[in-house]
């Protein structure tokens, strides 16, 4: 079946179109995400670039692409040298005691975060509910299968998502842990920071229900919740956490229910 060709902002999950995306891909991506196609997207937009999906933006050409790549550079670094199992995160979550903890990552993102606490043995569904986000999501699973440093491991520990975390978190089976990073404003000056909160801030839009979110996760999980804060934010729902890990421009709010 032939998708619709759209020429500019009338897409609202636009992909762009003749880019040289494998047809079987290209379906993949309009069927399951909704996305489609464009001519000449003049905003926010998806492409396939050097045999893997981006996002970008025509007024932004100079500042590199976004994309999801568990095997890159920084992605492999922290991994490795990052901390490990005393990384904050790790310790948040309960890695720290025990592998294999079952973990929701219900704002998953540009799935950073599930990464690392993958790599340390945890069992993630990342959910994501913005179409092109998830999208990238997909495409970054999609190469780390293929990937000889990751094919053995990383598929069987990470699982997309695609819905809303409210609808999630109602559906999915009780994990020992749901992580919850909703968007906030970001203080970082760093040009990197700034590209990709511009982004997601244009792209996904405020988590307006995240504090929703906080009463849905504490229900639904088995052994605690861990919500990750920048470190001038107040609590997630004005819910004091049983304890804080701080780190260097964030922390991670633990709330308790029962031994890990």
């Amino acid at each position: 079946m032939n998708s619709p060709l759209h020429a500019d902002s009338d897409c609202c999950y636009p992909l762009l179109a003749n880019s040289g995306l494998p047809a079987e891909l290209e379906q993949q991506l309009l069927q399951q995400f909704g996305l489609q196609l464009c001519a000449q997207p003049d905003g926010w937009h998806l492409s396939w670039q050097q045999q893997q999906l981006v996002l970008k933006h025509p007024a932004l050409e100079k500042q590199s692409d976004i994309l999801v790549d568990f095997a890159s550079g920084a992605a492999t670094y922290r991994r490795k040298f990052g901390g490990g199992k005393n990384e904050g995160i790790a310790k948040a979550v309960g890695l720290s005691k025990k592998t294999g903890l079952t973990v929701i990552d219900a704002t998953a993102g540009l799935g950073r975060d599930a990464l690392v606490l993958a790599s340390l043995g945890a069992q993630m569904t990342l959910v994501e509910r913005h179409p092109m986000v998830a999208a990238l999501l997909w495409d970054g699973l999609r190469r780390a299968a293929l990937d000889p440093q990751l094919q053995n491991w990383l598929p069987q520990r990470m699982q997309l998502q695609f819905q809303p975390a409210a609808q999630a978190l109602s559906q999915l089976a009780a994990p020992d842990v749901v992580y919850l990073d909703p968007m906030f404003p970001a203080r970082e000056k760093s040009a990197l920071v700034k590209k990709e909160m511009r982004a997601f801030h244009d792209v996904v839009g405020a988590d307006t229900d995240a504090d929703a979110l906080w009463a849905q996760a504490y229900a639904l999980a088995q052994k605690r919740v861990v919500v990750k804060r920048p470190g001038y934010a107040g609590y997630l729902a004005g819910q004091q956490p049983t304890m804080s890990i701080e780190g260097k421009n964030n922390r991670f709010d633990v709330y308790v229910k029962a031994a890990i």
